[in-house]
């Protein structure tokens, strides 16, 4: 296929940039979308022009690294898809394609399509965890909890922290974020005792990153690769509310 690419570059976060335009003449699509970046850089890297860059990892779905925006949608076309897994069967011969990173406040630009995704690692660090000594694995059987509270948990726990529910925000809120790791863990009896001490906390963190507030648009829901619920937005703020009249 031949395909058009209008692609964001920009030096870093304090220098201001611009869509480039690139032209492929040879896209397979049988090709994974980071391999016709791939293909690009490669085009560019032959021509003495620096390459395009951008986050990538596992290129599996699993890490969350590879997020992008692709023509206004996080992670491209594809429901419930990651860019890395997105092919470019998903598009047509003569498609132009606008691809940019992640915009939001909390995600500095690193460099083209790289942001700085830190400040959702600093709200795992603010309480995102289980601070009690676990030892061992336990007897499976020791813990009662029953079918739907573990399956409400894993869908919660299957959050890969891509950013992607920021970017798709118009306030570029990380409460899809914060409430999935607040939810798996207060759905789960290792994880219960604290719930009130780690909302707050994290909750508190995430307005310190600058993220905006959640105005219930529910486009994050849409767009994460992960399908996410908004549900557990409604957790976490009852959580907080809890938390907060409980300290009272």
């Amino acid at each position: 296929m031949k395909i058009k690419l209008n692609i964001w570059r920009q030096r870093d976060c304090q220098s201001k940039g611009e869509f480039k335009e690139y032209h492929l003449d040879d896209v397979s699509r049988d090709m994974s979308f980071l391999e016709m970046l791939d293909t690009l850089n490669i085009k560019l890297i032959k021509q003495g022009e620096l390459p395009v860059e951008f986050d990538h990892d596992c290129r599996e779905g699993i890490c969350g690294q590879c997020g992008v925006m692709i023509n206004g949608i996080a992670h491209g076309p594809l429901k419930n898809t990651t860019t890395c897994q997105l092919h470019m069967r998903s598009f047509n011969d003569g498609d132009t394609i606008y691809v940019e990173p992640f915009k939001a406040s909390a995600f500095p630009v690193v460099r083209d399509l790289k942001v700085n995704r830190s400040a959702l690692d600093h709200i795992i660090a603010a309480g995102g965890y289980v601070s009690v000594d676990t030892g061992q694995a336990p007897e499976a059987n020791s813990i009662p909890v029953t079918f739907e509270e573990a399956e409400s948990a894993f869908d919660a726990a299957a959050c890969i922290g891509c950013g992607a529910c920021v970017a798709s925000c118009k306030n570029s809120s990380a409460a899809l974020f914060t409430s999935a790791k607040i939810s798996h863990l207060a759905q789960l009896p290792q994880g219960d005792k604290e719930t009130s001490t780690r909302v707050v906390s994290m909750v508190n963190q995430m307005e310190e990153e600058g993220f905006g507030h959640c105005t219930n648009t529910e486009a994050c829901e849409v767009e994460c690769p992960e399908g996410i619920s908004v549900l557990n937005i409604a957790r976490m703020n009852y959580e907080y509310n809890r938390s907060r009249l409980a300290k009272k």
